[in-house]
């Protein structure tokens, strides 16, 4: 097992792994309410691997109840509201580099303005990011950007639905994508291994915690993985189209709509 942990390119992947699961995992319930049912033409079309993906996450789910989850209730045990509330700022933070990258990808220059001037002022004033001062100024916190939404931005089909081991629910767009987040999340750079180990679980940690107050909305008596791919698939859509989505008559809703 050293001879693995002392590969740094290997551990660097084991911890991206562990992140973007909790990541998927955290995207599925964000935005329940965008759920509907897909239609079993739709399902044929978008989860051709159905068999694969079911096994794939009833591993994932294991993983989950018997260490995740039981970690994120510790930790929510011991740590008070406002330690929560900074740690998440913290991470958000950082991860304003990746929504700036992927702003100035999709030449949303408005929003890319918006993000760096969050960055640099979280940063400084904000106790490196514990405090979102810049919301106090007008610099609103946006959904996020990553690399899987730019290509899909660029018109890139966002392929089959894909549960990978470990990395949680994608697409084939999204996993091609992720090793191009890879590079844009700060905390990959740091050299040493017992900071970057320390963030890395501090970062998994506090992102399965912010699940505790939602799951419960699919834990009902329907299918689980059902929920977590409509779910995912449906919030992938509403971040690449920036919150507008189409009716079933064909028409369009924005974010800001009546």
């Amino acid at each position: 097992m050293n001879i693995f942990f002392k590969d740094k390119s290997f551990t660097r992947s084991l911890r991206a792994a562990f992140i973007f699961f909790a990541v998927g995992l955290v995207g599925c319930a964000s935005n329940p309410q965008q759920q509907k049912e897909l239609t079993d033409t739709t399902v044929e079309n978008i989860d051709p691997l159905e068999g694969f993906n079911r096994k794939m996450f009833a591993f994932n789910d294991t993983v989950d109840t018997w260490f995740l989850k039981p970690v994120a209730k510790g930790y929510r045990w011991v740590a008070p509201a406002p330690v929560e509330v900074g740690v998440s700022n913290f991470f958000d933070n950082l991860g304003e580099v990746s929504n700036i990258v992927n702003d100035a990808l999709q030449w949303k220059w408005k929003q890319a303005s918006n993000d760096t001037g969050r960055l640099l002022l979280n940063t400084t004033v904000g106790l490196l990011g514990t405090i979102d001062v810049a919301r106090h100024v007008g610099l609103e916190k946006s959904d996020g950007e990553d690399f899987g939404q730019t290509l899909g931005v660029w018109g890139v089909d966002a392929g089959p639905y894909l549960v990978l081991p470990l990395m949680g629910p994608a697409t084939l767009r999204d996993g091609l994508a992720r090793p191009v987040d890879y590079y844009t999340d700060p905390i990959n750079y740091i050299d040493d291994d017992a900071h970057r180990y320390g963030l890395t679980a501090l970062e998994l940690v506090q992102l399965r915690a912010k699940l505790l107050d939602v799951e419960e909305l699919a834990g009902g008596g329907g299918d689980k993985y059902i929920f977590m791919r409509d779910a995912y698939l449906q919030r992938r859509e509403h971040l690449v189209n920036d919150g507008a989505v189409e009716d079933d008559f064909g028409g369009d809703f924005g974010g800001d709509g009546y």
